[in-house]
C-alpha cells in the first residue's frame, strides 16, 4: 500500500489532473467504486486491475507509474497480445503458471500484476517442445468445448506476441479484460474484430474486438485425468449418436412435412 508521498501515488494523481477528471469521475472511468480518494490518500493499494487499465485508457507504462521508467506513455498497437508478466524460477528459467477455473475470475483484473501471480503454482515441463517459448496453464470451465476438452481439464497454452501471428481456426485461450475464454479463433475481414467459436454447437460464436484482447495462448496440450473411466467416454458418445440420430429423423420428418 502507497503513502500520499510515494511515487505511484503521485504519478496516479497527476494522470487525473491532467485529464481533468474529479475523483469521483475518475474512479468511475477506472471501475472504482466511491472515489479515488482512498488511492490518492494511500488508504487503498493501486491494484493491478487499475494499473492494467491506465495502461489500456491512456497508454500509461506501469513501469513509469511506480518510479521505474522515466517514459510516461507506451505506443499500444493494436493486436498486441503477448503475456504481460513472465514468471521465473530460482534458477531465472521461465516456468509455467497454471491458472485454475477460481483464479480464471481473477485473471482478466491482474494480468500486469507481478504479486498476484505469485499465489498461482508454476513448474517446468523439461521436454524440448516447452523450450524457448513461454507456456501457460488454464483449466477448463464449462461444456463450450466439448467433446474435444471436457470440464476441469487443463489446456496448456503458447504465448502469443501479435494478433497477425495468429491460425485461422486453431484453439486459443483468449485473455479478455472480463473473462477468459478457450475458443477457436477465426480471423474477418474487418481487421479489427476476430469470432471466437464452441466446438459445441449449442453456443453461438462471438465476435470479439482486437483491442479487447489483453493476452493470446495457443493451445497445443492438454493434461486429462478421465483416462481411468473408459465406460464415462463410451456413454458420452453413445449420447452424441443418439443425438445426431434424432437430428436426422427431424430433418427427414421436415421434408416429409
Amino acid at each position: 500500500m502507497g503513502t500520499p508521498g510515494s511515487i505511484e501515488i503521485k504519478h496516479f494523481k497527476e494522470v487525473r489532473e491532467e485529464h481533468n477528471y474529479t475523483q469521483t469521475e475518475f474512479a468511475d472511468l477506472l471501475g472504482i467504486k466511491n472515489s479515488t480518494a482512498d488511492i490518492e490518500r494511500g488508504r487503498t493499494k493501486l491494484s493491478g486491475k487499475v494499473v492494467a487499465e491506465l495502461l489500456r485508457q491512456f497508454g500509461i507504462n506501469p513501469l513509469w507509474l511506480f518510479g521505474d521508467s522515466g517514459q510516461k506513455y507506451l505506443q499500444l498497437s493494436k493486436g498486441d497480445v503477448s503475456p504481460k508478466v513472465v514468471t521465473v524460477d530460482s534458477a531465472d528459467n521461465e516456468n509455467i503458471v497454471m491458472v485454475n477455473q477460481k483464479a480464471a475470475a481473477g485473471y482478466p483484473h491482474n494480468v500486469q500484476d507481478v504479486e498476484w501471480y505469485h499465489q498461482l503454482p508454476a513448474f517446468d515441463i523439461p521436454l524440448p517442445e516447452f523450450r524457448n517459448a513461454t507456456y501457460r496453464g488454464f483449466q477448463i470451465e464449462g461444456d463450450s468445448m466439448l467433446p474435444n476438452y471436457r470440464p476441469n481439464e487443463w489446456v496448456l497454452g503458447k504465448a502469443v506476441a501479435g494478433l497477425e501471428e495468429a491460425s485461422n481456426n486453431r484453439v486459443y485461450v483468449v485473455v479478455l479484460y472480463d473473462s477468459v475464454l478457450v475458443k477457436k479463433l477465426q480471423k474477418l475481414p474487418d481487421p479489427s474484430k476476430v469470432l471466437l467459436i464452441s466446438y459445441n454447437e449449442e453456443y453461438l460464436p462471438i465476435e470479439v474486438n482486437v483491442n479487447e484482447i489483453q493476452e493470446l495462448w495457443q493451445v497445443n496440450s492438454k493434461l486429462t485425468f478421465n483416462l481411468d473411466n473408459p465406460s464415462e467416454s463410451g456413454l458420452f458418445r453413445e449420447l452424441q449418436e443418439s443425438m445426431e440420430d434424432l437430428k436426422r429423423e427431424l430433418r427427414t420428418f421436415k421434408k416429409v412435412q
